[in-house]
């Protein structure tokens, strides 16, 4: 297999277990824990600004309600998306892509870019979003791995930016999965955890695929993955897994 250059823990939409997920101040604690590695969820406003968020709605995470890329950037920077969290994160902004490129490539950090299309927009949101990350990340060593469960939206990301790195998403093992992900020339493949086992981790490894795992937030579960010699492991758990040791 060709080197692997991402660390093995990626902090779960920044630290979105303890502070708002997918803003700044979630990257900033995942940070303050020692990770180096972040994964967020990307999608177009409806003027096509790439920006984090992780429904296709508004109301989980923020005030406000309906569906966020049908709004502009203008309005959706705008957003409080910290005050549903707590008081003390009350005014925290929702992020524009180009914000995470600034902080992650001044502190030399890797990211991992789930793809979230708003439905019906699965092809242009990844075709979008990889031309931006190639645009932010020129010239850098270590792009962001782009991933998705969607098909379509690796399938743009390939067009727009064919160099940088694609990982195909599973929740489920779907027919043809497999020859899908090597199809789309992917680097890695990503699962939930209770998915991976030594054959499937075998399987990957073979056809020269690493294999990622979400969200691991127990000790025997990280464990069993260590053991299996997993390539990833994505965690909201960033205060009691150390990714130093």
């Amino acid at each position: 297999m060709k080197p692997w250059p991402y660390p093995l823990w990626f902090a779960h939409r920044g630290a979105g277990a303890l502070a708002p997920e997918n803003t700044l101040a979630a990257f900033r604690e995942g940070a303050r824990h020692g990770y180096r590695a972040f994964e967020c969820d990307v999608k177009l406003s409806s003027d096509d600004v790439p920006f984090l968020l992780h429904d296709a709605t508004l109301q989980r995470t923020t005030h406000e309600r309906g569906v966020a890329g049908e709004r502009t950037w203008g309005e959706l920077s705008r957003i409080d998306a910290g005050g549903r969290h707590s008081r003390a994160y009350a005014g925290e902004p929702i992020p524009s892509l180009e914000a995470i490129a600034t902080f992650v490539r001044s502190n030399r950090f890797a990211l991992n870019i789930e793809i979230k299309p708003t439905p019906g927009s699965e092809q242009h949101t990844g075709h979008v979003v990889a031309q931006e990350v190639a645009r932010l990340w020129a010239g850098d060593a270590l792009p962001p791995l782009l991933s998705s469960f969607k098909v379509e939206a690796l399938e743009g990301a390939r067009e727009g930016a064919p160099q940088l790195p694609r990982a195909l998403l599973l929740d489920h093992f779907w027919d043809g999965w497999f020859e899908r992900a090597q199809a789309l020339g992917c680097a890695a493949v990503v699962t939930s955890y209770a998915m991976m086992d030594a054959a499937v981790l075998a399987r990957l490894h073979g056809a020269g695929l690493r294999g990622i795992v979400y969200t691991v937030n127990d000790p025997a579960e990280v464990k069993r993955q260590l053991e299996l010699g997993i390539d990833g492991i994505v965690t909201d758990a960033v205060d009691r897994f150390s990714p130093a040791r």
